[in-house]
C-alpha cells in the first residue's frame, strides 16, 4: 500500500471511529418515555380489545412496549415523539372515564382512519408490520359498533316500550326543526370565533350519509361558492368562501313498510373556507352546534383540533370527506 492509499485508509479509519463515537454518545440523549398508570381502560369485549391492544396500543395508551430497534436513537426519538402525540389524541388507558358516547366517538374515528388508511401510519407499519389491521380485525371493530351500546337492556319490555316513545318524540322534534323559518334566539358563535349561518338551510343538498356507531343520519349542503365550484370541478381545493353544513338527526329503526326517517335533531356542523383567516386549521373554519337551541360545542376553541385531526386522512381532498353525488358536476 503506497502513501497516498495508506492516508485515505488512515482518514476514512478515523472518520468511522468518530461517527462510532457520535452513535455512541447519542445513545444517551433520551427523551423520557414513561408508562403511567392504566386509570381508566377502555371497557370492550375481549374480541375488540385483542384488536386494539395488537395494532393500536404501542402509541395509544399507556402501555407501551418497544421493540429492541425502537430503542436506539435516532429511531427513538422519532417514536418517543410520535407516542406522545398519539396518547394526547387518543389515550385507551384514559378512556374509560369519559361518556360511553364520547368512547364510541373516539373509536369510530379510529375505525375511519383504518378504513382510509391512515392509521396506523403507513410509515410506521413499514417496520411493524403486526400493527396493520387485517379486513377481519377491522370487521370486529365495525361489528361492535354497530350494536347499541346495551345490548342487555335493549331485550327488555321496557326498553322497547322507550324506544317507542323515544321515535314518537324524534319526529316530532324533526317536524319542528322542518317548520322552523330560522335560528334559534341568540345563537352564540363558536368558541373559535366561528359563526353561525342560519341560511344554511336554503342551500343545496349535496350528499348524505350515516354513522353506524351511533346510529345518526347526516345530510350535506353546500352554499352558492361550493356549488358553483363543484359545476366547475374546482374542488381541490376549493375557493374561498365555500360553506358546508351538515345537519345531523338520530335515525330511528325502519318502520313496517321498510322506511327510514330522520328524527330528533342532533346538531348542526359548519366548514366554512378561507384560507387566510383559517391558516392555522388546514384553511378551514370549524363550528358544531347542538340540539334545538344550538349551543356551542366544546369548551373552548380547542375543540376545532377534534374536527381538523378527523379531516387529516383527506388532506388531499382538501380535507373534505364528501365528493359530489354524480351528475352534480
Amino acid at each position: 500500500m503506497d502513501a497516498t492509499s495508506q492516508t485515505r485508509f488512515r482518514g476514512l479509519a478515523w472518520t468511522i471511529a468518530v461517527l462510532g463515537l457520535v452513535f455512541v454518545g447519542i445513545q444517551f440523549l433520551r427523551p423520557e418515555l414513561t408508562n403511567p398508570p392504566v386509570t381508566a381502560e377502555l371497557q370492550a369485549p375481549p374480541e375488540v380489545m385483542q384488536v386494539l391492544k395488537g395494532s393500536c396500543y404501542s402509541c395509544h395508551s399507556n402501555e407501551t412496549k418497544l421493540p429492541w430497534f425502537d430503542e436506539v436513537v435516532p429511531a427513538y426519538w422519532i417514536v418517543t415523539s410520535d407516542v406522545m402525540e398519539a396518547r394526547r389524541h387518543m389515550n385507551f388507558s384514559e378512556m374509560g372515564r369519559l361518556p360511553v358516547a364520547q368512547q364510541r366517538g373516539f373509536l369510530f374515528e379510529a375505525v375511519n382512519m383504518i378504513q382510509l388508511g391512515a392509521m396506523p401510519l403507513p410509515a410506521y407499519t413499514k417496520v411493524h408490520p403486526n400493527a396493520v389491521v387485517k379486513p377481519e380485525q377491522l370487521a370486529v371493530l365495525r361489528n361492535y359498533l354497530s350494536g347499541p351500546p346495551a345490548p342487555d337492556a335493549a331485550r327488555t319490555a321496557q326498553a322497547a316500550m322507550k324506544a317507542t316513545a323515544d321515535a314518537a318524540a324524534d319526529n316530532a322534534e324533526y317536524g319542528k326543526w322542518i317548520q322552523s323559518s330560522g335560528p334559534a334566539t341568540n345563537v352564540q358563535p363558536e368558541f373559535n370565533g366561528v359563526g353561525f349561518l342560519p341560511d344554511y338551510k336554503n342551500w343545496k343538498a349535496i350528499s348524505s350519509t350515516d354513522r353506524f356507531d351511533n346510529h345518526t343520519m347526516r345530510e350535506i349542503l353546500a352554499n352558492d361558492v361550493a356549488v358553483k365550484a363543484i359545476a366547475e370541478n374546482h374542488i381541490n381545493p376549493w375557493p374561498d368562501g365555500s360553506a358546508f353544513a351538515k345537519v345531523t338527526w338520530v335515525q330511528p329503526a325502519p318502520d313496517e313498510k321498510g322506511v327510514v326517517k330522520a328524527g330528533r335533531f342532533v346538531q348542526t356542523e359548519l366548514m366554512i373556507k378561507d384560507s387566510q383567516k383559517y391558516s392555522a386549521t388546514e384553511g378551514w373554519g370549524w363550528g358544531r352546534w347542538r340540539g334545538m337551541d344550538l349551543k356551542p360545542y366544546g369548551k373552548d376553541a380547542a375543540f376545532q383540533n377534534e374536527c381538523t385531526s378527523c379531516h387529516e386522512p383527506v388532506a388531499k381532498n382538501d380535507y373534505v370527506y364528501t365528493m359530489p353525488l354524480r351528475g352534480q358536476q
